[in-house]
């Protein structure tokens, strides 16, 4: 009994992390102009922005106890575009429209 407890509240805080970055990706992503997506040569800020509202959207429903998806690993495998994103497309379009400040430098 109590080691199903412990399973079934760390699968839920496994799965809130998840959610989280989920969201973190999409904010991040609605944020950036849609000339940054092409200027880094990553797919469009559409794509991206569909990927990712699709996967919060999912991640969502998937959270246990709350939707008819949870139970499984859907909300840990949702959280692979989100890192795809995180780790790929999120360095190249962050500095986009960033000038260089300050002297220095090499």
């Amino acid at each position: 009994m109590l080691i199903g407890s412990l399973q079934f509240y760390l699968f839920l805080l496994l799965a809130l992390a998840a959610f989280v970055v989920e969201v973190w990706a999409l904010v991040h992503a609605l944020r950036q102009p849609a000339a940054a997506f092409t200027y880094a040569g990553k797919r469009t800020k559409n794509f991206w922005t569909l990927v990712l509202a699709v996967n919060v959207a999912l991640g969502f429903v998937a959270l246990p106890p709350f939707g008819p998806l949870s139970g499984g690993f859907l909300s840990i495998i949702l959280v692979i575009p989100a890192a795809v994103y995180l780790t790929d497309v999120k360095p190249a379009v962050s500095g986009f429209g960033r000038g260089r400040r300050g002297g220095g430098g090499w």
